[in-house]
């Protein structure tokens, strides 16, 4: 029997109704990932394609992240995330997830199905983590980096935010997107003047929001809006992520 769906979710939630232009066909973006005291911890590139299936217009937005230099000596790291997103809606259609590291295997999928308004969490490695559990009502879910990359079409201004729900592995969060305000940086790729963007958990915190981590977007404010920096702040550190390569279709 499926569970009641969360207190937490019982308010208004903005539903993606607008095209998904976040990421697109043939685009990919490139970005050097540090850690703590390693400016060279990793690599991860996010790409779009487009897929036309069962008659309807669909585009992958690929998540390729490696570790490398010493510490992929110390920590080989390579996983792979594939969403699927219906382009009329931005709705997401699934998530396909596998990799492996020096612990265990990721082997998942994540399906939604909109008539029956049920998600389906499969895991292959650990097993007693699949579910099924009813959507929210009044929206439709996106992944948490497609989302992340949807806020350079936003076009908010500083003091404005926004409603939706993510989805991140095997759950599904209600987290306001909120614009903090202007701030010039440097990247691999020059110096931008961008808007910092700042993902909350506002009511009953849960993951890394409950546990006092912190995710930052800074959105390039030129005619491309590039996500040219992210950051991620845990306890034990930070992870800064900054663009090193952006390629659209030829």
């Amino acid at each position: 029997m499926r569970k009641p769906w969360p207190a937490l979710f019982l308010f208004p939630v903005l539903a993606f109704a607008a095209p998904f232009t976040a990421v697109r066909d043939g685009e990919s973006f490139t970005y050097k990932v540090g850690f703590a005291i390693f400016s060279n911890a990793g690599v991860i590139e996010i790409s779009g394609q487009n897929d036309a299936a069962a008659g309807k217009d669909l585009i992958r937005v690929t998540v390729d992240t490696r570790s490398r230099g010493f510490v992929r000596g110390v920590y080989e790291f390579d996983n792979k995330a594939e969403a699927v997103i219906d382009k009329p809606t931005s709705r997401l259609m699934s998530v396909r997830e596998s990799g492996a590291d020096p612990k265990r295997a990721t082997d998942s999928d994540f399906v939604i199905d909109y008539d029956q308004r049920i998600a389906t969490y499969t895991d292959r490695v650990r097993t007693e983590r699949s579910r099924e559990f009813p959507l929210p009502e009044g929206s439709d879910p996106i992944d948490l980096i497609s989302a992340l990359m949807q806020t350079r079409d936003w076009n908010l201004k500083p003091g404005e935010k926004r409603d939706l729900v993510v989805q991140f592995t095997r759950e599904l969060y209600a987290i306001t997107i909120k614009a903090e305000g202007y701030e010039t940086v440097t990247t691999p790729m020059g110096k931008y003047n961008t808007l910092v963007l700042v993902p909350v958990m506002e009511k009953n915190p849960k993951g890394l929001f409950a546990r006092g981590g912190q995710i930052k977007v800074w959105i390039s404010q030129d005619k491309d809006r590039l996500p040219v920096k992210m950051q991620l702040q845990l306890k034990f550190g930070s992870a800064t992520l900054n663009l090193i390569e952006h390629k659209t279709a030829k």
